[in-house]
C-alpha cells in the first residue's frame, strides 16, 4: 500500500510541530496499490531569506518561487541542527544527534560515521521495494560500512563531505581564500586553518573515485545530469524510487565560473543562488515529465547561512538576532539562534499537496520521525526512540497545529526547549531555557 510509507515520510516531517494531512491519502482505483516516489532536495547553508517567496529582496529563485506557488510553503520550518552532519543524520533517521550519535560534524580524518545501528530512510524504503539514490553531499562517514552504498542507497554520486574539505585545481570564492592543490606532489605551506592542501577533493560514483580533484565549475551540471538520468531510469523500471539530493549550494567555495550575470557586491552569491535554482528547476521539470502525479518533492535546507563568510553567505531574512550580534556573535549557522536553523521549506505534489498555501506552523524535518507510525507500518525501523511528535487535528480552516514544546539540541548547551508560546500578528514567539553553570535563564530567539 502506498499510504503507509508516505505517512512514515510525512508524519516524520514533524519534529517541532506536526504536519497535518497535507497530502490526500485517499488513492482511488488502480492507484491504490501504487507506492509514491520521493524526491528530497537539501540545500547547504541556505538562508531563510534566500528564497524569494520568503523575502522580497531576493530575486534569484524563480523556479523555487514557482514551486512555492504550485505547492506548499512552510515559513516557520526548522532544521534539526545548525550544522551539517547532525542535521543530515536527523533527517535520515528521525532522531536528534543526542540520540543517533551524531552531535557534531565529521571531518576528513574521521574514521567513523552515522552509527551502524541506526536505520535510515533509504533502508526502510529499499526494503519496501524502492530503488534509492543519493546524489551530492553525504557527510555521514566515508570509510567502509559508513559509505552511502551500505546505508540503504543503491546508487551514489557525489562528494562524501563538504566541498571545502579538500583542495581543487580551480578554487572557488571563499573566506579566507584557499590555494589550489600543490603541484608536483609537494605539500603546500598553508597557514589558513580552514584550507586543505593535503587531500584533493574526491568525487565518487558508488565505491569508486571518478574524479580527483573535483572540477567545481562543472559539479552542478553533473549533479543535474545524474539526477535526471536516475529519475528517467527509475520511472521506466516501474519501481517506486527515493532520490535524495544533497546540493553543494550554497556552501563555500562558490564557483568562479558564474560571474557573467549581476553587477554589485553580492555578485558571486547571487550567481550561485541562480545556479542552484536552475538545478532544482531541472529536477522538478523531469519529475513533471515522467512521474508528476505520483511523486512527492520536498525542498529544504540543512541549516542557516554561514555568517562568517560575509558577502559569500546568505540571508537570514528578518531573523538577525540583534541581541546576539551586538555581543559580537552570530545568529546564523553553528548557533541556536533562529537564523541558524530556520530554513526554507517547500512541498510539491500536484493533486495531493494544496496549491499556493503558506503554513505558519512550527515544524521541522525528520523524515523517519514519529516512530509510532513507522513501527506500526514497517518492521524495519526497529525499536528506536524517534524525535517526532503525534499528529494534531487541523483547524477548521485547514491550517496546521504546531507543537507547544519540543527539545532542540545544541552543541553549545545541554538542552534547549523551543516553544510556540503565542501567535501574534501571524508570527510565533519562540522561547526556551538554556542550562549553564549558573543555573537556567530565559533564552529568546526573536
Amino acid at each position: 500500500m502506498a499510504w503507509p510509507f508516505l505517512k512514515v515520510l510525512l508524519v516524520g516531517a514533524s519534529f517541532l510541530g506536526c504536519l497535518y494531512p497535507l497530502v490526500d491519502f485517499s488513492f482511488s482505483g488502480e492507484k491504490r496499490d501504487q507506492k509514491p516516489n520521493f524526491v528530497i532536495i537539501l540545500a547547504d547553508d541556505m538562508g531563510w531569506g534566500d528564497l524569494g517567496a520568503n523575502w522580497a529582496e531576493t530575486k534569484d529563485t524563480a523556479n523555487l518561487d514557482k514551486m512555492a506557488a504550485e505547492g506548499m510553503r512552510f515559513v516557520d520550518f526548522h532544521a534539526a541542527a545548525s550544522t551539517c552532519s547532525p542535521s543530515r543524520a536527523a533527517l535520515l533517521t528521525g532522531r536528534l544527534g543526542l540520540r543517533n550519535g551524531v552531535p557534531r560534524n565529521f571531518a576528513v580524518s574521521s574514521v567513523g560515521g552515522l552509527p551502524l545501528n541506526e536505520t535510515t530512510l533509504a533502508e526502510v524504503l529499499r526494503r519496501a521495494g524502492y530503488v534509492t539514490a543519493l546524489i551530492g553531499k553525504w557527510h555521514l562517514g566515508h570509510h567502509g560500512s559508513y559509505h552511502p552504498n551500505f546505508r540503504g542507497f543503491d546508487y551514489y554520486f557525489g562528494i562524501p563531505y563538504s566541498h571545502d574539505m579538500g583542495c581543487t585545481d580551480t578554487p572557488g570564492y571563499n573566506h579566507p581564500p584557499c590555494p589550489a592543490c600543490p603541484r608536483g606532489g609537494r605539500p603546500s605551506r598553508n597557514l589558513e586553518k580552514d584550507c586543505y592542501s593535503d587531500v584533493a577533493l574526491p568525487l565518487y560514483e558508488n565505491l569508486n573515485i571518478v574524479e580527483q580533484p573535483v572540477n567545481l565549475s562543472g559539479l552542478a551540471q553533473k549533479y543535474a545530469e545524474k539526477a535526471t538520468q536516475f529519475i528517467q531510469w527509475a520511472s521506466a523500471s516501474g519501481r517506486p524510487f527515493l532520490l535524495y539530493m544533497g546540493l553543494a549550494h550554497m556552501h563555500v567555495p562558490l564557483s568562479r565560473n558564474l560571474l557573467s550575470a549581476e553587477p554589485g557586491g553580492r555578485r558571486p552569491y547571487s550567481a550561485a543562488l541562480r545556479e542552484m535554482d536552475s538545478l532544482v528547476g531541472r529536477i522538478k521539470d523531469k519529475v513533471d515529465l515522467t512521474a508528476k502525479n505520483n511523486t512527492f518533492l520536498w525542498f529544504t535546507g540543512d541549516n542557516g547561512p554561514w555568517a562568517q563568510k560575509c558577502e559569500l553567505a546568505g540571508s537570514v531574512g528578518p531573523f538577525t538576532g540583534s541581541w546576539q550580534t551586538r555581543q559580537g556573535g552570530s545568529s546564523a549557522k553553528q548557533a541556536t539562534w533562529e537564523g541558524g536553523h530556520r530554513v526554507p521549506a517547500l512541498a510539491y505534489w500536484p493533486g495531493r499537496v494544496p496549491v499556493n498555501v503558506t503554513s505558519t506552523a512550527l515544524l521541522s524535518l525528520q523524515l523517519l520521525g514519529l516512530a509510532e507510525a513507522a513501527r506500526r507500518k514497517s518492521s524495519h525501523v526497529g525499536n528506536r526512540t524517534c524525535s517526532g511528535c503525534p499528529l494534531e487535528p487541523t483547524h477548521s480552516d485547514g491550517s496546521l497545529l504546531g507543537r507547544r514544546a519540543c527539545p532542540f539540541a545544541s552543541r553549545l548547551s545541554t538542552a534547549l526547549l523551543v516553544t510556540k508560546a503565542s501567535r501574534t500578528q501571524g508570527r510565533f514567539a519562540h522561547r526556551g531555557r538554556r542550562r549553564g553553570a549558573g543555573g537556567t535563564r530565559p533564552f529568546h530567539f526573536l
